[in-house]
């Protein structure tokens, strides 16, 4: 890291209760949505259809109530102020303010962006970022898309934009936008627009600045302003930002944008019928300069203001405009456009050069590089203003029409103590402009590596009182903050806790107390019968099975063999917190390691007993329990079955002798196990006598042997790219549920999901995803450095027998080839795309899918998925430093660090 990137990062402060608090490089970044309209915070219907009641036609119509969106848009922490990018080809019906796409309903696979954007750089502080965005010459094709998508059905591939032939003949624009900033509060902006095409054309580039609507809700909340200039700069005021400027360069005829202003208020005529309170709404910049109408305010103030530039570009020429926002200083705007401007932009691009250039590992390639830097870029640009106050929503707004009486026991209704107003990551600013529990935690991985402030801010964020429901349990996403995602924070605090060296015991006991009370939700809520066999529903695996497993058709329950291994996994990883504070010294919790190896002992029992492991498939399956006591496995291989395979972590010899003396559940798991010689003999307990250590785990040696040849059987799971999903075998061997009179079935669908399960717009049926892939990969690195050299199976099944580290190694290889190129030349990502795959515009810029083609790695899914997804760059990066690779390691190196 250089030094200014340092200080910058340093300087970003622990975050506590907000970014509000951070530091002053915080205060600017890439926090706004690409799409606002269609979300549940916008959704005030009776039905709850949050798709129909704000859709894409509206957007530009209606002001917003709890964010904002854009194209490149940057803000500041509070999203009281916007600036983006706003073009116009000249031939479409609107100005291109925001990303289009389909809702559910009108797509084939469920909603889906019809637009090409990359994330192509940023840093941490946001003193560096970089976008762009490729856009039509001709009419965008947005009724072609429509109908074309509605005439393809679950069978058919998706109609993309590429698809309907607007980019035929190289007739579009390459624009890009960099950010950089002078200081914390002098932020410079470069927009480059390229006529890829072979005539010259005309681009309208409008720059746009506003303010995120805060008054429309409240009574006498004073309105903030912006004002044109002589000079032709725009001044801004506002009542907490106080003053600003922003200024703006002549265009490459010389001549000065025209300003022109609105109000980012309703147009209640055009969606309503009735007057509105301005003449001047949020859509009069657009019906200005598409129609000519007089709908932006000659008295040039408001709450909206565009720049305007016509730009005449030849082919293949490139043009820039320049715009500065900062607080108000002496001197002509020119001379701040200067030389001094390009200045600033050459330096903040060779400090994030060397940040990223001392991210790299030694040996990676050019390529390797360049994915990890596109995909940490991802990571940071999908940063969001996440405003939901749940009660107001709920009750709604005292100058707004009462929400309907229906929606007072609808959606997200038990969760009146949500209020959240913070910074989050993003799963995709699109597709999925909200938080989602378990999504969250990865991307706390990935980011670690770059800004461990505020990876662990997330961490905490998502435990604190405003999230955090009463009774402890964690919202999953707003579509439904009761839904249950996979409790994989704890594990998320200890990697993050390892990433950033090890040291920061006051986050990882902070995070601690929290999920202490998720964890008791947990085996309250969750385990009905009391047989510590997990229920939980879909647990984020979305159409995994043959049934709804959140909604269930028939009587009975469903004992998942995920929902029991994620809480194996939990209790494990709470035990290994829990045992690192007490030899840290932080805080005793020695009573703490046991309470949770009490509860995984009973979890390990309950498996091992209670039928959910089938020694004939040597595999874990889900098992439905009918009203009269009936046991009905469903034998469907996927990786609910696998999920057992990653509790597993050291216990050093202390903790198992006072186990042993507690004489319980512990105890008497060990004695089942064989006692403690028994499990010597077996080499689970290893080191010399007073520091040895035991492998305690779910899945004993002989299970795991067998699960392994399973999922790494070529046949199976193992596919060129990582794991499937679900195994390949039931392509050819569709598994069919009989019971209570239902008959479901399942088969293997290497691509977009056949089904309308969830939406239909996310399948785990045999794609690959990276969220599960990447945690076997760590489960077997901590098999490996407890079994050494001595454990190995064969990779893949039926090919020679290596050690589990080789295994973990070929695994994230295969991950990262997604996005390699390889011999052919062909990145495995971008499938079937020639022209992403040959064209030089398009082959560099990388997308990071939600999830990957089960034979041949094409992207799926949503496409900016840098969330989980981005966990590639973790992947390419390794673990530099102190070498700690496993939970099981972090114990020793606290040892080693209190010692010296």
């Amino acid at each position: 890291m250089t030094n200014a990137e340092r200080e910058r990062v340093e300087g970003f402060g622990r975050l506590e209760d907000g970014l509000r608090q951070g530091g002053p490089w915080a205060l600017w970044g890439p926090y706004v949505s690409e799409r606002q309209w269609g979300t549940v915070r916008e959704d005030y219907s009776a039905d709850g259809d949050a798709w129909a009641y704000l859709p894409h036609d509206h957007a530009r119509s209606r002001a917003y109530r709890w964010g904002e969106d854009g194209m490149a848009g940057f803000c500041d922490v509070e999203q009281r102020l916007c600036l983006g990018l706003v073009l116009w080809n000249g031939r479409d019906p609107i100005l291109k303010e925001r990303m289009f796409g389909l809702t559910g309903a009108e797509a084939n696979h469920g909603e889906d962006v019809k637009e090409y954007w990359w994330y192509l750089d940023a840093v941490p502080s946001h003193a560096w970022n970089r976008w762009r965005y490729h856009y039509p010459q001709a009419a965008f094709p947005y009724d072609d898309l429509r109908a074309g998508n509605g005439r393809r059905g679950k069978l058919d591939p998706e109609y993309e934009l590429l698809d309907t032939g607007v980019f035929d003949g190289d007739r579009y624009w390459i624009v890009e936008v960099d950010y950089a900033k002078a200081d914390p509060t002098d932020l410079l902006m470069v927009v480059r627009a390229t006529n890829a095409g072979p005539e010259p054309a005309t681009l309208h580039a409008l720059p746009t600045v506003w303010f995120r609507n805060t008054w429309s809700w409240e009574v006498d909340v004073p309105r903030p302003r912006l004002q044109g200039r002589g000079d032709g700069a725009v001044a801004i005021g506002h009542p907490f930002l106080g003053d600003l400027e922003l200024l703006a360069g002549t265009g490459p005829d010389g001549a000065a944008p025209t300003a022109l202003f609105c109000e980012n208020e309703t147009d209640n005529r055009r969606l309503f019928g009735v007057p509105g309170s301005t003449p001047y709404p949020k859509d009069g910049i657009n019906d200005h300069v598409v129609g000519g109408a007089a709908t932006v305010n000659p008295d040039r103030h408001g709450t909206k203001a565009a720049l305007w530039y016509r730009l005449e570009v030849g082919p293949a020429a490139t043009v820039e405009l320049r715009l500065r926002l900062r607080p108000p200083q002496a001197g002509p705007p020119g001379a701040a456009l200067g030389d001094g401007f390009d200045r600033v932009v050459a330096q903040r691009r060779r400090e994030a050069d060397a940040f990223y250039a001392e991210l790299a590992p030694a040996g990676a390639s050019a390529d390797e590089a360049s994915v990890m830097r596109q995909a940490f870029a991802g990571m940071l640009w999908s940063k969001q203003l996440y405003a939901y106050d749940v009660a107001r929503w709920l009750r709604g707004d005292p100058t707004q029409p009462p929400p309907p009486a229906s929606r007072g026991g609808g959606r997200n209704a038990h969760w009146a103590s949500f209020e959240a107003f913070d910074l989050m990551s993003m799963p995709d600013k699109w597709e999925y402009p909200w938080f989602a529990a378990w999504d969250l935690a990865f991307h706390c991985v990935a980011l670690a590596h770059l800004d461990p402030a505020f990876a662990k801010y997330q961490l905490l964020l998502l435990c604190r009182e405003w999230f955090q429901h009463p009774d402890g349990a964690l919202p999953a996403y707003e579509w439904d903050f009761g839904d249950v995602n996979p409790p994989v924070q704890a594990w998320a605090a200890l990697e993050v806790f390892a990433i950033d060296g090890a040291r920061d015991l006051d986050f990882l006991s902070r995070v601690f107390d929290k999920l202490l009370v998720n964890f008791t939700w947990w085996v309250n809520r969750q385990d009905a019968n009391g047989s510590n066999l997990f229920e939980g529903g879909f647990l984020g695996l979305d159409n995994i099975g043959p049934l709804d497993r959140s909604h269930l058709p028939v009587g009975g329950t469903l004992e998942q063999s995920d929902a029991t291994g994620w809480m194996a996994f939990y209790a494990l990883s709470m035990a290994a917190i829990a045992s690192i504070l007490n030899r840290s010294g932080e805080r005793p919790t020695r009573d703490l390691v046991l309470k949770f190896l009490e509860h995984f002992a009973q979890i390990r029992t309950a498996m091992d007993t209670l039928g959910v492991w089938d020694d004939a498939d040597g595999f874990y399956y889900d098992k439905l329990v009918t009203p009269d006591g009936t046991a009905v496995p469903v034998k469907v291989r996927s990786m609910v079955g696998i999920i057992p395979l990653l509790a597993a972590v050291t216990v050093d010899e202390e903790t198992l002798v006072r186990a042993r003396a507690l004489g319980k559940k512990a105890a008497r798991l060990l004695d089942r196990l064989g006692g403690l010689d028994h499990l010597v003999a077996q080499g689970l307990i290893r080191g010399e006598p007073g520091h040895r250590r035991l492998l305690l785990g779910v899945v004993g040696v002989e299970h795991l042997t067998k699960l392994l040849a399973k999922l790494l059987d070529e046949r199976e799971f193992l596919s060129p790219y990582g794991l499937r999903a679900l195994s390949a075998f039931h392509r050819d061997h569709p598994y069919q549920l009989e019971v209570e009179g239902l008959r479901a079935a399942i088969d293997y669908e290497p691509a977009e999901s056949t089904t309308g399960m969830f939406g239909g717009n996310s399948n785990w049926r045999g794609p690959v995803w990276f969220p599960l892939n990447y945690l076997l990969i760590s489960a077997l690195e901590r098999y490996h450095r407890f079994f050494g050299d001595e454990l190995t199976v064969e990779y893949p099944t039926g090919g020679p027998r290596v050690t589990l580290d080789k295994v973990a190694d070929g695994l994230r290889r295969r991950l990262v080839k997604l996005f390699l190129v390889g011999s052919d030349g062909r990145r495995p990502c971008f499938g079937w795309t020639d022209r992403l795959q040959r064209d030089p515009a398009w082959s560099g810029n990388l997308l990071f899918n939600e999830y990957f083609h089960g034979d041949n790695g094409a992207g799926l899914g949503a496409s900016h998925q840098t969330g989980w997804t981005g966990l590639v760059a973790d992947l390419i990066r390794g673990r530099p430093g102190d070498g700690i690779y496993t939970l099981a390691d972090l114990g020793l190196v606290v040892d080693q660090r209190a010692k010296s």
